[in-house]
């Protein structure tokens, strides 16, 4: 794997942790949750850090005075910039700080600061894919379950054919000139941005899916964490 990186520049990692997370709490961050005594963040820095990384880049709040502190694997690869009012701002400032000590053709994984069951072995892959393709690549799973289109007055309209859907996780991997020239584009489109994906998609960039693990989860509410407990445990 790092000699495969060396070849094709350099291996870098954005995590977006500036936001309030309102759906886990209102005064509380979940990327500061406790897991077996360690961070939600700590524990997925740490998944990252397998990589053989250049660096990785956590984009804080202003008032965020716990990032810093916090004993973060490869403590010596970190940097931090000023998140944005937005996830997409706080991807776009981390490529901005990254432009100025790497190349645009390096490598970049977003991926997201509670989502701290993402395996090795999925990393790996996509990393591999993503290299051995010359393009951007996400991690996702098909869908499973049955999907139903739902009417305001919460009435089954129709099934959605489920064939061709994928759900998207993270990370998701591109060069860092293409994905910060493909996220000011969308930005002054006025197009949305729901993930990097969205906005390579809309540029025209090409975009491969690499089947990732449906135990990559991300915490969003509060019985979430219990379920990334369980997951960690049984992991290690």
């Amino acid at each position: 794997m790092s000699q495969l990186i060396q070849s094709h520049h350099k291996l870098w990692v954005i995590l977006p942790a500036a936001g309030s997370g309102s759906r886990f709490s209102k005064t509380e961050l979940k990327q500061y949750q406790m897991i077996h005594g360690q961070t939600v963040l700590e524990h997925t820095v740490a998944r990252l850090n397998h990589l053989p990384l250049a660096g990785y880049v956590l984009a804080i709040g202003a008032n965020d005075h716990v990032a810093k502190t916090l004993p973060l694997a490869h403590r010596d690869r970190a940097h931090f910039c000023l998140g944005g009012a937005e996830r997409v701002h706080s991807v776009l400032n981390a490529l901005d700080y990254l432009s100025a000590i790497a190349s645009e053709h390096d490598w970049v994984l977003v991926h997201d600061a509670a989502r701290p069951c993402v395996s090795l072995g999925s990393l790996e892959m996509l990393v591999h894919t993503a290299i051995e393709k010359d393009q951007a690549a996400i991690l996702a799973i098909p869908v499973r379950d049955t999907l139903k289109r739902v009417a305001k007055d919460q009435a089954i309209e129709h099934t959605v054919d489920r064939l061709m859907l994928w759900q998207a996780q993270t990370p998701q991997m591109a060069r860092l000139g293409s994905l910060k020239r493909a996220i000011q584009q969308t930005l002054k489109d006025g197009a949305t941005i729901t993930d990097e994906a969205s906005a390579l998609e809309h540029v025209g960039e090409p975009v491969c899916v690499v089947q990732g693990r449906s135990d990559n989860l991300k915490i969003t509410y509060p019985d979430d964490l219990e379920l990334a407990k369980l997951i960690l445990a049984a992991q290690s």
